[in-house]
């Protein structure tokens, strides 16, 4: 989708973090943007925001873990005229905790918004999206849809879902003229995990240095990119490419790191100290 200016855009997640800075970014490109958040105050803001670039913008403030909010915006969205040229799949929720301390309401609602809600809205809206000369879907996964770490497997999980979405999506319309790509940042200064669902670990979740993170702005300004360019993936940050390639080259080495890791854990819990010392490197081995 090389021309922005003047097609029309939804962006799920809008109030914040990622999405607010693509929702911002396109309206300097000059889309016209619905914007969806369940934080009305926040979302309204960021909408007077957007008019200000002279695009017009329509807030609906949604809960996607809600399956009939999502099906009565996804009716409103079939309505419109003009209709939708871009959909990007932004909203996320975070959990940070053990799985085994992880309830059942805590799973479904995030399985709701990170996985259900936008593989739904996707595909209510994909036939009229393909009726159009040029469309696009952008998915924000994470390098955490790439790189599995300990004490975040429902985000995993939604996560290489909406990698393997994407990736399927590609694959079967790209030649109607759908192009489709996920975002995978790696740490971003955002509050996701702040904001997120925690359990009962004894060690809470510590963000990352800022060195190792990206702005928002940063990772929106190669969302449009590769939305312009219709690539299949975007990464974000030296080190999501750094442990994506090692992935892909030296699976087993990670693997056995990992490992060795909960090995040394377990060894440890066994003799009676049940947690590492709280130094730079542990903290750094906290999900992003």
């Amino acid at each position: 989708m090389r021309q922005l200016r003047g097609k029309w855009a939804v962006v799920t997640g809008a109030a914040s973090g990622i999405g607010q800075a693509i929702a911002r970014q396109l309206a300097k490109e000059g889309a016209h943007l619905w914007l969806i958040d369940r934080n009305h105050e926040a979302l309204s803001a960021v909408g007077d925001e957007c008019e200000e670039f002279g695009v017009e913008v329509k807030v609906r403030v949604i809960d996607l873990s809600v399956t009939k909010e999502i099906e009565e915006l996804a009716t409103e969205l079939l309505e419109a005229v003009p209709p939708i040229d871009l959909l990007v799949n932004n909203a996320g929720v975070a959990y940070y905790g053990a799985t085994t301390e992880m309830d059942d309401d805590a799973w479904h609602t995030l399985m709701a918004v990170n996985l259900h809600a936008p593989v739904l809205l996707t595909r209510r809206l994909l036939p009229r999206m393909l009726e159009q000369p040029e469309a696009h879907v952008l998915n924000v996964s994470s390098i955490l849809g790439l790189v599995a770490h300990r004490k975040a497997c429902a985000y995993h999980v939604s996560k290489y879902a909406m990698v393997g979405f994407s990736e399927a999506l590609r694959a079967e319309f790209t030649r109607t003229g759908l192009g489709v790509t996920v975002l995978c940042p790696g740490f971003v200064t955002t509050r996701l995990f702040d904001r997120g669902m925690v359990g009962n670990s004894p060690n809470a979740f510590q963000p990352p240095p800022p060195w190792l993170c990206a702005t928002p702005e940063r990772v929106a300004a190669k969302a449009i990119r590769g939305i312009r360019r219709n690539r299949r993936m975007v990464l974000v940050t030296p080190l999501a490419h750094v442990l994506y390639y090692f992935k892909r080259l030296l699976p087993g080495v990670l693997d056995w790191l990992q490992t060795r890791r909960s090995r040394r854990r377990r060894n440890q819990a066994k003799t009676g100290r049940t947690t590492l010392p709280e130094t730079s490197v542990n903290r750094r081995s906290n999900p992003l």
